[in-house]
């Protein structure tokens, strides 16, 4: 009669692979890490003994043994932006906390949108000092060819809050940018009033693929919803205050029946200085939680803010370069940026 199947609940390690295989354990290192020298024929033998164990892989033990280092870049737009002092913030607050894990980070600076000094950037990673990049960038032909060319020599590259083509980069971690969009249109057209009017719309730069989802999202809505507004042209600022001080009294001159404003980028203090300074009623809906756009929700120059958390976008960029690094899988559920919309009425308390 044969002995009943023992069942436990010890999680199978390299040496039952070996056993399960007839391989030494010397042999089942190499194929676990990828190291050459090893026959095809056993690799399978490897591969059918782990599937059929149910191994899995103790990354971060395996990686402690073998000092494992991780180093991840971070390329952002060099602006005096808030937002984007924020996130850098975030990145030097992850940096310290993860400096006893043997993963260090770096932030490089880049001229706002500026598509060669990116590719530049991106073209002097070396794999044997970086890991993975993650990159906030417009979507142009030179940059798409340079983050193939950083993936072509084994580094990860994530997008950051834009998205870029699925096919270029590895993963996008913000949040959905087109039904950001539709967000903000839902918020305008319930506050808005009056049962007509215009609606004016800012945009950092039509480059970048975040700014042209929330344009295309808060257009789709307008339309189907609220067809009694007219959306205007995108009022293109280019992170230029100064300029946007010009244009908007020269839009408000032009159609004096302007009911609301949508700004679908992070940077508004030329907004909220003409709003303080002409006093006008209108609704406007903003991104972003910065201090100068928390006062101006808290001051009334604001109806309502759509963000989203810039430590979960960090911490996710860090945990997805380490699982392509290690090719391991991911919580797909973890790693998603919700929309998070704020009125007055709930703003979180000050960090």
């Amino acid at each position: 009669m044969s002995k009943p199947s023992v069942v436990t609940n010890d999680k199978p390690t390299v040496n039952d692979i070996a056993r399960h295989a007839g391989v030494s354990l010397a042999t089942v290192d190499r194929v676990l890490n990828a190291r050459p020298g090893v026959r095809e024929v056993t690799i399978q033998k490897v591969t059918k003994a782990i599937n059929d164990l149910g191994y899995i892989r103790d990354t971060a033990a395996a990686n402690l043994a073998r000092k494992r280092v991780y180093r991840f870049v971070f390329l952002v737009p060099d602006s005096s932006s808030e937002f984007i002092d924020s996130l850098h913030a975030q990145i030097t607050h992850q940096s310290q906390a993860l400096s006893t894990e043997r993963t260090f980070l770096e932030t490089h600076r880049i001229p706002d949108s500026d598509s060669h000094h990116i590719v530049v950037a991106l073209d002097e990673l070396s794999p044997s000092k970086t890991d993975g990049v993650a990159v906030i960038a417009p979507e142009t032909p030179a940059v798409r060819d340079a983050i193939g060319r950083a993936r072509d020599r084994g580094i990860a590259v994530v997008a950051l809050l834009s998205d870029l083509p699925s096919s270029q980069r590895d993963h996008f971690i913000g949040i959905d940018n087109t039904s950001a969009g539709r967000t903000a249109a839902q918020l305008m057209g319930r506050f808005i009033k009056e049962p007509t009017g215009k609606i004016l719309v800012l945009t950092n730069s039509r480059l970048t693929r975040d700014h042209l989802e929330r344009r295309h999202g808060f257009d789709s809505v307008m339309a189907q919803q609220f067809e009694q507004f007219e959306v205007l042209p995108s009022v293109e600022a280019r992170s230029d205050e100064e300029l946007l001080e010009k244009l908007l009294p020269t839009a408000f001159e032009a159609w004096s029946d302007i009911r609301g404003i949508y700004t679908s980028y992070a940077s508004n203090p030329g907004l909220i200085e003409f709003l303080r300074n002409s006093k006008l009623d209108i609704v406007v809906i903003a991104h972003e939680l910065t201090p100068i756009s928390r006062a101006a929700l808290q001051s009334g120059e604001f109806a309502a803010l759509i963000s989203q958390d810039l430590g979960h976008i960090v911490r996710s960029a860090i945990r997805l370069m380490r699982a392509r690094v290690d090719a391991v899988p991911y919580n797909a559920l973890q790693e998603r940026i919700r929309i998070e919309i704020f009125l007055k009425e709930n703003l979180p308390p000050v960090d």
